[in-house]
């Protein structure tokens, strides 16, 4: 598929909105114009915390995580494990996608707080430590882009939540771009050359200088 610009329309209601073509994943302009660079230092890892499910994850990572259930249950609070072994660590939002667990409705049952009271992901604290090699669901390391995947193609949009306010005046300040700030999570999900391409299209249609 040739890479170029073309324009949709995200709601009847909604201005149009460009998007970029790279390999079969369309890329909305968001995520290469806007600022976004994360301040756990303001948020305390918040995003682990709100919303009405936890993660979205895939078939592949549900098993991935599964297997790795022995070596992160000692680091999660003793009710996080309690929930695991009652309910599982995995359901399904209303959609019927999979999703992990969540505690009291809000936390997601692989997350667990510092004695600073900053909460953080039990796969990426293990990761970091080298002590497995699974950093955390390609959703988590990709947000604030959101997937949607179809027949044929993907399309990339940018997720706007009023809990990342000090991402978006970090992002600013740094001036790193969304595409930047996901580089390392871009590359995990689609790999090098399809981020090359996506360098190369911002290049030629000199979208950052």
């Amino acid at each position: 598929m040739k890479n170029t610009y073309f324009f949709v329309i995200l709601h009847p209601k909604r201005k149009f909105i460009a998007m970029l073509i790279v390999g079969s994943s369309i890329v909305s302009d968001e995520i290469i114009d806007e600022c976004f660079c994360c301040n756990i230092d303001c948020c305390k890892g918040i995003c682990c915390v709100e919303g009405d499910y936890g993660a979205p994850i895939t078939k592949q990572e549900k098993k991935i995580m599964q297997d790795l259930l022995p070596k992160v249950l000692p680091y999660l609070p003793i009710k996080n494990v309690e929930i695991i072994k009652k309910k599982g660590a995995f359901t399904k939002d209303d959609e019927g996608k999979l999703v992990t667990q969540i505690v009291d409705n809000k936390d997601c049952v692989f997350a667990f707080k510092s004695k600073e009271n900053y909460t953080y992901c039990v796969f990426q604290k293990l990761y970091l430590e080298k002590k497995i090699n699974f950093i955390k669901p390609v959703s988590c390391h990709l947000y604030p882009i959101r997937i949607d995947e179809f027949d044929k193609v993907n399309t990339l949009n940018y997720h706007r939540w009023n809990i990342c306010k000090s991402a978006i005046e970090e992002g600013k300040r740094k001036n790193i771009h969304i595409y930047q700030s996901c580089k390392e999570a871009l590359i995990r999900r689609f790999g090098e050359k399809w981020y090359e391409e996506l360098l190369e299209e911002i290049k030629t249609n000199k979208r950052i200088e």
